[in-house]
């Protein structure tokens, strides 16, 4: 019968305890519990829980501890962790925090923590690397490459200040080009936007690329060259 006692409905219920007491300590041991909390409890103690203390060592950052080289006829000046950069393509200049502190060595520039904080460690790697983008964009520059995907998608220069666009709407798309940004047509679907400046490059590119994304049915667009268009299975008549 259901409310008749049964030896092995104890046995099940005395196990199922043994086995919830046994997690619930292995888990406050790997919580840093003490132990014998529980037991002192049933005892008629007062409970006492001691956690193991936290302690949170920040390692160098594997992009930050490396050293900023200073390319062949670039020049540049620290003062004040302003950076001025002057080389044959241009000349860029940035303020860094006070969380970092910059040192020169010999012909390179080493980043460092001004402390533990925070804002310090999440800080180190992307500086470092801000520092040698500006080194190699007055050294020997960036470029995006950019291509025009669709029947009768074509793009021309006009002048030097501007790029006209067919992308199949009832009007051309003209884009004037910003001071410091070089575009050049390679072919009539081709595009090349170089410069020193690396987010300016890019920033331009990405605005070209947005006057028509490519369609993932056909992919009809303007595309970065190196880019993947996953094109999606079309209606099935």
């Amino acid at each position: 019968p259901s409310g008749a006692w049964s030896p092995i409905r104890t046995r099940h219920r005395h196990t199922n305890k043994m086995a919830a007491y046994m997690v619930s300590s292995s888990l406050s041991a790997r919580q840093g519990y003490a132990p014998s909390t529980r037991l002192a409890a049933r005892a008629g103690a007062s409970p006492v829980a001691v956690r193991a203390p936290l302690v949170v060592v920040a390692k160098e950052s594997r992009i930050g501890k490396q050293p900023v080289p200073v390319p062949k006829g670039v020049t540049y000046t620290l003062k004040d962790n302003h950076l001025s950069v002057k080389g044959p393509k241009g000349e860029l200049q940035m303020q860094f925090p006070e969380t970092m502190v910059i040192t020169e060595g010999d012909n390179n520039l080493v980043f460092a923590k001004a402390d533990d904080s925070r804002r310090a460690r999440e800080g180190h790697g992307l500086y470092r690397t801000l520092a040698n983008n500006m080194m190699v964009g007055v050294s020997t520059g960036y470029e995006k490459k950019l291509k025009l995907v669709g029947v009768g998608y074509k793009a021309a220069m006009e002048g030097s200040k501007a790029i006209n666009l067919s992308l199949g709407y009832a009007h051309p798309v003209i884009v004037e080009i910003p001071e410091g940004i070089q575009v050049k047509c390679d072919s009539n679907t081709e595009i090349t936007v170089s410069g020193y400046d690396k987010v300016e490059v890019g920033n331009f590119a990405a605005i070209l690329r947005s006057k028509r994304k490519p369609e993932p049915y056909k992919g009809k667009g303007v595309r970065y060259a190196d880019e993947v268009v996953i094109i999606k299975e079309g209606k099935r008549k």
